[in-house]
């Protein structure tokens, strides 16, 4: 019997027509959808400006200063960097040195020049 009340207390629901053919559904955003819909767009880009603001200041310069004293070599007539990697660290192997060398410098490529000067890194000073 309650079976019978309630299914006469519940409306008759409406069937909706179906759409013709090669008709066009057009999506409309409520004011409060466009607001959800953009809180969504920025939300990604004010976490990432957070983030970056947060950690941009990680590497903060402070008032130490650190005195570095290199040794210097003079390049020779006839001097390559081979030989100048066996003059500085005889017991090392030279292609380490010759690579710490060109890093130290900034040097472009392996040819050096007569009268060049050239810091030796530290670890290899006598």
């Amino acid at each position: 019997m309650s079976a019978v009340l309630m299914s006469e207390s519940v409306p008759a629901l409406r069937a909706v027509p179906p759409l013709p053919e090669g008709a066009r559904v057009r999506l409309r955003l409520t004011r409060r959808g466009r607001a959800v819909l953009s809180a969504l767009v920025a939300l990604p880009l004010v976490i990432g400006a957070l983030v970056f603001a947060l950690n941009g200041g990680g590497a903060v310069a402070n008032g130490e200063q650190t005195h570095v004293s290199f040794q210097y070599v003079t390049v020779e007539s006839g001097d390559s960097l081979w030989s100048v990697a066996e003059r500085v660290a005889p017991n090392a192997d030279p292609r380490d040195v010759i690579a710490d060398l060109v890093s130290l410098n900034g040097l472009e490529s392996a040819v050096v020049s007569p009268g060049q000067q050239l810091a030796v890194p530290t670890k290899y000073a006598k």
